[in-house]
């Protein structure tokens, strides 16, 4: 099976369709390492910040969410129009969350109990959001940008200091708030992508001129905006850390 073409792909991170590529491309690896990131910022911000705790929590994450939520969502619906067999998505799923679940307990047990109650959010809100129970009442952009952006920072913080300060709130809501442009630039980017045959149009320019519009003009900005913004959040995430452990 060939490669399908960039623009007519269901994601700008879209190898192709067919035998490996389906399985990187569910991974959504621009937004999984960008939702990473905000749970090394959250590990930065503590006091002390314990490397082996920083790698356990983004391991439990990249499961949860890189692995498992995205199996999830794309069993309503095969957004990614991927060819991964249903019963292939559903043990990922399972297994993925299951093993995250696994990392929170042993953490629970030897790190500190309080971290129970994130991991029973984690898992409600994997299940609830990428299936959309409840009629679809968590799958909104409010919860998106709390859920994979705000609750990833304040669980990197929390499993290292077990506290929280007003300071950590600003950057839990700065990581909400940049998930929400996250959400709101990507959802223009998959309707265009996924929605929209072609566009035809003219821009009548000021002072005079004109300019064509089409689908790949349209899509740029959205798409481009959405690679700086994640490559930024890992720049900005791997400082941070680095600076902390004092490489």
């Amino acid at each position: 099976m060939g490669h399908q073409d960039p623009v007519k792909g269901a994601a700008f991170y879209a190898l192709g369709v067919g035998a490996w590529r389906d399985y990187v491309t569910l991974l959504h690896i621009p937004y999984t390492l960008w939702h990473l990131s905000y749970v090394a910022i959250g590990a930065a911000m503590a006091p002390a910040l314990h490397a082996d705790r920083l790698g356990w929590s983004l391991l439990a994450f990249f499961l949860a969410l890189g692995i498992g939520a995205h199996a999830l969502d794309e069993l309503g619906g095969r957004p990614l129009r991927t060819r991964i067999p249903r019963p292939v998505l559903l043990s990922l799923a399972a297994v993925s969350v299951a093993a995250a679940v696994g990392l929170g307990v042993v953490a629970a047990a030897t790190v500190t109990v309080t971290i129970v109650p994130f991991i029973l959010f984690g898992v409600f809100i994997v299940f609830a959001y990428n299936m959309e129970l409840f009629g679809g009442r968590f799958h909104s952009d409010l919860w998106f940008a709390l859920s994979w952006g705000a609750f990833p920072m304040l669980t990197g913080y929390w499993v290292n200091s077990q506290e929280l300060n007003p300071a950590v709130l600003v950057v839990a809501a700065f990581c909400f708030v940049t998930s929400l442009a996250q959400r709101r630039l990507s959802s223009r980017a998959r309707w265009l992508r996924r929605r929209v045959d072609r566009v035809e149009g003219t821009v009548h320019l000021l002072g005079g001129g004109t300019q064509s519009l089409d689908r790949d003009s349209l899509l740029g900005v959205p798409e481009v905006t959405l690679k700086l913004l994640a490559l930024s959040m890992v720049l900005l995430a791997a400082g941070l850390v680095a600076w902390r452990l004092g490489v």
